[in-house]
């Protein structure tokens, strides 16, 4: 389907309930009700069909008590499924200060189209591993990434470098696939997976 294109049964999709029928709403009664349900349709064209079932998904795993609504708790016991058990309070609620009212699943769509609206192109970010590949092999050493990574700029910590290295593992001479780097970083998937 194309970006852009409506989708089908998308209000039972979003919220997990059935549509009520808006096609007898005035416009401002439309606008109303979809500020009250935590966003706008135009959420639904930045991404597709399938990647709108993957954040489902996901928001159903995180949605642990299952009521619709990602809240304090239910990151804690998310957390605690993955095997992070001290997770502070502080830093809960400032995961769930990034939304603008209760986290249903428009607003956690809204919230990742918004995080991933200001990505930049496959493209730009290729032409910028490009610059540390200059014979342009497609790979960088994965000694000179990890240590450009945790000493300049945004530094990276022990735990961001492991899981990197985890999602994206060197091969046995220890070079990296930037490609499959800047693939996932803006398709959500690896490669070999599609």
């Amino acid at each position: 389907m194309p970006p852009g294109s409506p989708l089908p049964c998308h209000s039972l999709l979003l919220t997990g309930q059935a549509p009520s029928s808006t096609e007898d709403m005035a416009p401002a009664k439309k606008a109303k009700r979809r500020a009250a349900e935590g966003g706008s349709s135009n959420v639904l064209s930045m991404f597709d069909q399938t990647q709108i079932q993957e954040f489902k998904e996901a928001f159903t795993v995180i949605d642990q008590n299952r009521d619709g609504i990602i809240n304090k708790e239910d990151l804690r016991d998310t957390f605690a499924a993955m095997g992070r058990l001290n997770v502070k309070n502080e830093e809960l609620e400032e995961m769930i200060k990034e939304a603008s009212g209760p986290i249903n699943f428009t607003v956690f769509l809204t919230m990742f189209g918004e995080k991933l609206k200001g990505a930049d192109p496959e493209d730009v970010i290729t032409g910028a591993f490009k610059v540390l590949d200059p014979e342009g092999k497609g790979s960088i050493k994965k000694q000179f990434l990890e240590e450009l990574l945790t000493t300049q700029c945004d530094r990276f910590s022990p735990e961001e470098i492991k899981n990197m290295w985890t999602a994206f593992p060197p091969d046995v001479a220890g070079n990296v696939d930037y490609k499959n780097i800047c693939y996932v970083i803006t398709h959500g998937e690896d490669k070999d997976q599609e």
